[in-house]
C-alpha cells in the first residue's frame, strides 16, 4: 500500500505543480534575499556610527523582527493593514514585504557585528593614511567585514529559504500549498498521498538548503585554519 502510494506523483501534472511551487518558494526567497544583501550591507554601516540618535531607531526596528514572530507580520500585513487603512496587497507582495524587512534586519545585525569586530588600528591606520571614511569603508573594512559576513550571510538565506513554508499561511501558492491541495484532491485514492508529496517537499528543501549549510561550514573551517 505505501510502495503504490507513490503514484500520487506521477498522476495527472501533481510532479510539475510541485515544481512550479516550488519556483514561487525561491522566487520570493531570492528576491527577498537580494534586497536583504544591499539594504542589510547599507544599513549596516549606518549602524556603526556613534550616535545614538542613529544606533536607537534601528535597533529598534531589529528586535521588533526577532522579537515577533514572522507569521505574525506575515498576518499584520495581510489582513490588519488593508482593512484599516484600504490598501489592497497580494499574498506574494506581502511575503516579499515581510521576508525583505526580516532579511534585511538581521543582514544589518551581521555586517555591523563583522565590521566593529575588526581591530580598531585598521580604521585608525587608514585616517593616518588620509583616507576618507567612504575610501575607509569601501577600500579596508568592508573587504575584511566580508569575510567574516559570509558565513552567517549563508546561515541566514538558509533560514529565510526555509521560512517561506509559512506562506502557505497567508495563501501563497507555493510549494507546501501545492502539496495540501494534492494531497486533499488523492487521499481517497492514495492513503498514503501524504507521505509521498511531504516526502518530496522535504527532499526538494533538503537539495536547496544542505549545499548553502555545507559551503557556509567550509568557508568557516577554511577562514579559521
Amino acid at each position: 500500500m505505501l510502495n503504490s502510494g507513490i503514484s500520487v506523483l506521477f498522476e495527472g501534472i501533481n510532479l510539475q505543480r510541485l515544481l512550479i511551487g516550488l519556483l514561487a518558494t525561491l522566487r520570493v526567497a531570492l528576491i527577498s534575499v537580494l534586497i536583504s544583501i544591499i539594504l542589510g550591507i547599507i544599513i549596516g554601516i549606518i549602524r556603526t556610527s556613534k550616535n545614538k540618535l542613529i544606533q536607537i531607531p534601528f535597533r529598534i526596528y531589529l528586535e521588533l523582527f526577532r522579537i515577533i514572530p514572522i507569521l505574525v507580520w506575515l498576518f499584520v500585513i495581510y489582513y490588519v493593514i488593508p482593512a484599516n487603512f484600504d490598501i489592497n496587497l497580494s499574498s506574494e507582495v506581502v511575503a516579499l514585504i515581510v521576508f525583505s524587512l526580516w532579511g534585511t534586519a538581521e543582514m544589518s545585525d551581521i555586517v555591523r557585528g563583522a565590521i566593529i569586530s575588526l581591530p580598531k588600528h585598521q580604521m585608525e591606520s587608514s585616517k593616518a593614511l588620509g583616507l576618507s571614511p567612504v575610501q575607509m569603508y569601501r577600500f579596508v573594512l568592508i573587504p575584511q567585514a566580508a569575510k567574516r559576513s559570509i558565513p552567517p550571510m549563508i546561515n541566514l538565506i538558509t533560514r529565510m529559504i526555509k521560512t517561506t513554508a509559512l506562506l502557505t499561511m497567508i495563501g501563497v501558492i507555493e510549494v507546501i500549498k501545492v502539496g495540501q491541495q494534492i494531497i486533499e484532491v488523492n487521499n481517497l485514492q492514495y492513503p498514503t498521498a501524504s507521505f509521498w508529496i511531504y516526502g518530496i517537499i522535504f527532499f526538494m528543501y533538503f537539495c536547496i538548503c544542505f549545499p548553502l549549510s555545507r559551503f557556509s561550514r567550509k568557508l568557516e573551517q577554511k577562514w579559521a585554519a
